[in-house]
């Protein structure tokens, strides 16, 4: 297994920290939006006096609660249909063990979200990755290319929409194209779909499982920690009609006996929120897209695209390694006793040497804290690129 590229560098801005730099924190996908307080609220109302395991498969309570969420957005999932998980990496890591064994290989867009990579380790599986073209906009490339590449051993496509690392949002056209793709070489399709909600530019969300013809071979991932700035609850979902999938899933849900039943209290309370708390947390990310991407216009030597999704931007940079950099960042530079840390994007790809000198910045900071955190980050790149010249 791979450290986290998202948190390997966690010890050096522990570091600047411990010696009074103030770190503005762009390298980690953490709301700094309020927890609705429905989520304590709805804990008060239905903890009892002790705090049991919850059936393996999630209160039921909850699930039929995800059951109408869903259905509020257009697609159907019944509460017999889907299972609560310790966020969604732990439905991927289920529905990855599920339809794979161990040397099998599974199909990954890259740029990816780095724990992909881990949970393959975890599981002895192997990335087979597509890589999508920054210059393209991260789209879809045309996956007929890869027929070669298949073997007896690949068994599943997986990637999330919107994306993480990169904010590209996959139109419906180029996930029924993969879902075609997939039906035709015999793949499973595990979408993760935590962001889905968190489109720009008059975009509408949509869910994979819309696409009622490869329900036999779809698998999706969902979780509260984006949507409802609850990244500690630790409350996803992992959802198929494929019940041979579920079945077997559910053999994992039992091993670990149950999700954070005082967490699954709580969510409750989300989903049974206004959805115009969504729309409004919607809007104001599309104002930080807006003020991340401007203040990035005025950096010499960038190259990025807006994004359409989620609440990251992938940037490549005019240096040759994006992790010295960072660690440069940390270590010696600040402007009034302030730095910023980024995410490098290495380790969002399985092919060797792709990423190194780009870069995910997430957008979770408030106005002011992102204008100065992109400025500060203007300043050291000007004065890393000159001490290396």
């Amino acid at each position: 297994m791979q450290s986290s590229p998202i948190r390997r560098l966690i010890p050096y801005s522990e570091e600047a920290k411990e010696k009074g730099v103030e770190v503005l924190h762009l390298n980690i996908g953490q709301p700094d939006i309020e927890t609705p307080k429905a989520f304590f609220k709805s804990i008060e109302k239905r903890a009892g006096k002790v705090i049991p395991y919850s059936h393996s498969a999630g209160i039921k309570e909850l699930r039929q609660a995800f059951s109408k969420y869903y259905k509020s957005w257009g697609f159907e999932v019944s509460p017999e249909e889907m299972l609560i998980t310790n966020g969604g990496s732990e439905a991927i890591i289920f529905s990855l063990g599920t339809v794979a064994d161990p040397g099998d290989e599974v199909v990954v867009l890259e740029p990816f979200y780095a724990n992909y990579r881990s949970f393959a380790g975890m599981l002895n599986l192997q990335l087979l990755p597509v890589t999508t073209d920054p210059e393209a906009g991260y789209k879809v490339p045309d996956l007929s290319e890869y027929d070669d590449k298949m073997t007896a051993k690949t068994k599943a496509i997986v990637f999330s929409n919107p994306c993480n690392p990169t904010g590209a949002v996959y139109p419906k056209e180029d996930i029924k194209r993969i879902l075609e793709f997939a039906k035709k070489h015999d793949l499973y399709v595990i979408i993760d779909e935590v962001y889905r909600e968190f489109v720009f530019d008059g975009l509408e969300p949509f869910s994979g499982m819309e696409f009622t013809d490869y329900h036999d071979r779809l698998i999706m991932v969902d979780s509260v920690s984006k949507r409802f700035s609850a990244c500690g609850a630790r409350v996803g979902v992992m959802a198929t009609k494929n019940k041979d999938i579920l079945e077997q899933a559910m053999k994992m849900a039992q091993a670990r006996l149950s999700p954070p039943t005082v967490s699954q209290l709580g969510t409750i309370g989300f989903l049974e929120m206004d959805p115009n708390y969504l729309i409004e947390v919607r809007e104001e990310y599309q104002k930080r897209r807006d003020i991340v991407y401007e203040e990035l216009s005025k950096v010499e030597g960038l190259y990025f695209k807006k994004p359409k999704g989620a609440f990251y931007v992938s940037v490549k940079l005019p240096v040759d390694n994006s992790e010295k950099f960072v660690k440069w960042m940390l270590q010696e530079f600040s402007v009034n006793n302030t730095t910023t840390m980024v995410a490098p994007l290495d380790g969002f790809y399985a092919t060797p040497g792709r990423g190194l000198q780009e870069i995910r910045i997430a957008y979770v900071l408030e106005e002011e804290k992102l204008k100065q955190a992109c400025e500060i980050l203007r300043k050291g790149l000007e004065e890393y690129r000159r001490k290396a010249a």
